[in-house]
C-alpha cells in the first residue's frame, strides 16, 4: 500500500470523506486523492516521493511556482516576529496601495481570508449599497460556498432561483436569479423586467470553474451597460482571474471596469488571502466607515500580507512576466492539441493568460455552460490518470482550470506534452 494510501485511510476517520475540500477526493475522475508534502518550482512531490509536474498551482496562487526563495524569505522574516496580532499592520497598507496601483476600477479595498468570505462581503455591500435583494450570477460561474451562490437556476430567465445544496434556505435563493454565461439578450430580457429590483451582478468576467469559458465579445459590455441603467452594482469575482489572466486582471484585458472586484488566489502567494475593493463612495458603506457591517479577527494578517505583497513586487519587477508565461502557455495546449490529433481524439482548448482550459469534444469552440456539459468526462477521468502515470498533476476534475507558474519552462512543458502523447495514445 502507498503511503499516500494509507494517509487517505488515516484522513477519513476524524475528516469528512478524507478531504478538507470537495475537489481533493477525486470522486470526479476515480481513485483516490495523492496526499504531497513539498512543493519546489513547477514540482510537487507526493508523500511516497514522487515528483509531478503541477498545473493546479495550489489552484491558482502560485503564480510563480512551489516555494519561491523570495517568497519564503518574506514570509519567514516575517513570522519570526509574530504570527498573527488582530491589530493593524503597516504590511496590509503596502499590499492594499499596490492593488490600487495595479487593478484599473479599486479605489479602495478590504482585505479578508478567503474568496468566499469576499464575494459573500461584496453582495452584501452591493446589497446595503443599492437597498435591494436581488442577486444575478451564471451558470457555471462559482464564487464560494455562500447561501446566496449556491444556487440553480429556475425553469426560466424570470424564474428566481432554487437551492443547490441542502442547508441553503429556499427564502434566500429566491433572491438569486441564474442566467446563461455568455447570453446577452437573456441579461437584457431580464434587466427590462426586474432591473430596478436587482442589487447587483456577480461574474467570472473568465469563468473557471466549468474549465475555462471566456465571454464572447460584448457580453462584459452589455452587464456594464445595464448595471449602469438600472443602478446595479457590478461585481467581476477577479478570485481566480486577478493576476493571472494579466497583470490587471480580466477587467483591463476585456476594458470592462466594475463598480467592485472580488480577488484572492495570487494576493496571498500561497496564503489564505482574499480581498474586495472598488469604487470608494461604495466602499466607503462598509463597516466602520458605513453601516453594512463586515469584519474579520485575521483579516490582514501580517504573514499572508507579505507572502502576497512579495508576490505582486516580484511580478511587476519584471516586464516581459505575463507575455513570457502566456506564451508558454500557449505553446503547452497547442502540444497536447497536436498530440489529440495524432490520436484521432478531439480537443478543445481556451486560454486566458496563463490560465488554460481542455476539453474532449469535437466541437470547436467551448463558449457556454450547455457546450461544457456536453464534454466527454469519462474520458478526461482517463487521461488525467493516464497522466498521473506519467508524472503530471492536472486538476481532477474535468470542470477546473488549469495554471502555469514562471518556474514552468521549456523543459517542463516539452515533458508534459510527451506525457500527453504517450497517455492518448492509451484512450
Amino acid at each position: 500500500m502507498s503511503r499516500s494510501s494509507e494517509l487517505f485511510t488515516a484522513a477519513q476517520a476524524h475528516i469528512p470523506g478524507g478531504v478538507n475540500s470537495p475537489v481533493r477526493a477525486f470522486r470526479a475522475v476515480g481513485g483516490e486523492p495523492i496526499f504531497f508534502k513539498r512543493g519546489e518550482g513547477a514540482y510537487l512531490i507526493d508523500a511516497d516521493d514522487r515528483r509531478f509536474i503541477d498545473y493546479v498551482c495550489s489552484w491558482g496562487p502560485l503564480v510563480l511556482g512551489h516555494a519561491h526563495p523570495e517568497v519564503i524569505d518574506a514570509v519567514v522574516e516575517t513570522a519570526r516576529s509574530g504570527l498573527s496580532f488582530g491589530t493593524p499592520t503597516e504590511v496590509e497598507i503596502a499590499l492594499a496601495d499596490k492593488v490600487v496601483e495595479i487593478m484599473p476600477s479599486i479605489e479602495k479595498v478590504r482585505m479578508v481570508s478567503s474568496g468566499t468570505e469576499a464575494t459573500m462581503s461584496a453582495l452584501r455591500l452591493a446589497r446595503g449599497f443599492t437597498g435591494r435583494d436581488r442577486i444575478v450570477k451564471f451558470e457555471g460561474c462559482y464564487h464560494g460556498h455562500g447561501d446566496s451562490l449556491l444556487v440553480k437556476a429556475g425553469s426560466g430567465a424570470l424564474t428566481l432561483g432554487v437551492p443547490t445544496s441542502p442547508g441553503v434556505p429556499a427564502s434566500l435563493a429566491e433572491h438569486t436569479l441564474t442566467l446563461s454565461f455568455n447570453d446577452a439578450d437573456q441579461v437584457h430580457e431580464v434587466f427590462s423586467e426586474m432591473g430596478d429590483s436587482i442589487a447587483a451582478i456577480i461574474v467570472e468576467p473568465v469563468a473557471g470553474n466549468m474549465n475555462c469559458v471566456l465571454p464572447e465579445p460584448g457580453f462584459l459590455e452589455a452587464l456594464r451597460t445595464v448595471c449602469d441603467a438600472h443602478g446595479t452594482v457590478l461585481i467581476f469575482d477577479e478570485v481566480m482571474t486577478g493576476f493571472r489572466v494579466g497583470l490587471a486582471g480580466a477587467q483591463a484585458h476585456y476594458g470592462v471596469n466594475p463598480d467592485l472586484t472580488t480577488l484572492g488566489k495570487v494576493i496571498g502567494g500561497g496564503m489564505p488571502v482574499g480581498a474586495f475593493g472598488g469604487r470608494a463612495d461604495i466602499m466607503d458603506h462598509i463597516a466602520p466607515d458605513g453601516p453594512v457591517y463586515q469584519a474579520g479577527t485575521l483579516s490582514g494578517n501580517p504573514v499572508a500580507m507579505t507572502a502576497g505583497l512579495t508576490t505582486l513586487n516580484v511580478i511587476t519587477s519584471q516586464s516581459d512576466f505575463y507575455p513570457r508565461l502566456s506564451q508558454r502557455t500557449a505553446a503547452l495546449i497547442d502540444g497536447i492539441q497536436e498530440a489529440g490529433r495524432a490520436a484521432g481524439i478531439p480537443i478543445a482548448a481556451n486560454q486566458a493568460g496563463t490560465m488554460f482550459g481542455l476539453f474532449f469534444t469535437d466541437v470547436p469552440k467551448v463558449g457556454s455552460f450547455t457546450d461544457v456539459m456536453a464534454c466527454d468526462t469519462a474520458r478526461f477521468s482517463a487521461f488525467f490518470r493516464a497522466m498521473l502515470t506519467e508524472g503530471i498533476y492536472l486538476a481532477p476534475s474535468a470542470f477546473e482550470v488549469g495554471f502555469l507558474s514562471a518556474a514552468h519552462g521549456d523543459a517542463e512543458i516539452e515533458a508534459t506534452i510527451e506525457a500527453a502523447r504517450k497517455a492518448l495514445r492509451t484512450l
